[in-house]
């Protein structure tokens, strides 16, 4: 069943599992806030064990394996996958805090990259700790939230 995120009166629903539950939840928000912001765009995420979560879990990690020969050690709790302006985008939430968001454009030449956010008071994950560095922003909703992130090159 999908949940609807409301990013003014925040709530951990579906992340419950992740150590750093309330610092998740403020990120997922704080991504539903920018894209009702900017494209209008509810923000919905589904269970991980959901079917259609489930494809774009697959099709986010069939990206990380194939552009960097990455796996992500925690499990899934939610995904989601939506179009706006002709970009297709999905977002991964996982049980360590890590999300990951793939923006795809849906032209051929058009931006494409793979974007990494950690939530305020976790670790960087090892798959990653070696490979990208991490910039902070401050967030009302979220904290203090390190990213990072890779363009892709091939067509998935």
């Amino acid at each position: 069943m999908a949940y609807e995120v409301d990013f003014v009166s925040v709530s951990p629903v579906g992340l419950e599992s992740s150590p750093v539950v309330e610092a998740l939840a403020g990120l997922r928000a704080n991504e539903a806030r920018y894209f009702k912001n900017k494209y209008d765009h509810t923000f919905t995420v589904e269970a991980a064990d959901e079917p259609a979560a489930r494809a774009t879990i697959d099709w986010v990690h069939g990206i990380l394996k194939d552009e960097k020969e990455l796996v992500i050690a925690s499990p899934p709790l939610e995904a989601t996958d939506f179009e706006v302006e002709c970009l297709r985008m999905a977002y991964v939430f996982y049980e360590s805090g890590l999300s990951i968001n793939v923006m795809y454009a849906l032209e051929e030449g058009g931006r494409r990259a793979v974007g990494f956010k950690l939530s305020d008071g976790m670790e960087v994950p090892d798959e990653l700790v070696d490979r990208f560095k991490f910039a902070r922003q401050r967030s009302k909703l979220a904290g203090t939230i390190r990213g990072s992130y890779f363009v892709i090159k091939k067509e998935h």
